[in-house]
């Protein structure tokens, strides 16, 4: 096993430099992205109505943090797996995911404000990076059930 590990270190100190760029973006996003949510959702916010916003820069800011985000995930996926066609179907589906999230962001602010419990969970999943979370594994699965 030993070997094994050896043989792939490169892959494995990539994948590691690209968990610390993760958290790097996440210790600095009061700094780096413009978002009243922030403190928002750190209070008790079930009975408290939305804070006043800025939508272009909050739009701005949530979509460079999820292209950040997407970015990092693409690269871990590609680290992974080093296959073209999982990456292209991760793309397709990142940027499925971004237009329905931003759209249900977006309707929920305007349309929706007693539901900041849903704005909470669609909000989390714009500026986390939850997918990688779900593609990892998915795509290890489906890899060794081809190789069966």
């Amino acid at each position: 096993m030993l070997s094994k590990l050896l043989q792939h270190k490169g892959k494995i100190i990539t994948a590691i430099f690209i968990i610390v760029c993760f958290g790097v973006v996440r210790a600095f996003e009061g700094k780096l992205f413009y978002d009243p949510f922030l403190a928002y959702f750190e209070s008790d916010f079930k009975d408290a109505p939305f804070p006043s916003i800025d939508s272009f820069r909050l739009f701005g800011g949530l979509l460079f943090r999820y292209l950040l985000n997407t970015l990092l995930s693409l690269l871990l996926i590609y680290t992974l797996f080093q296959e073209v066609e999982i990456l292209k179907f991760s793309a397709i589906l990142y940027v499925f995911f971004l237009i329905l999230l931003l759209g249900m962001f977006f309707v929920i602010i305007k349309y929706f404000q007693d539901w900041s419990w849903l704005l909470f969970y669609v909000r989390r999943f714009i500026i986390q990076p939850i997918f990688v979370l779900l593609f990892i594994p998915a795509f290890y699965y489906q890899q060794q059930n081809l190789k069966k």
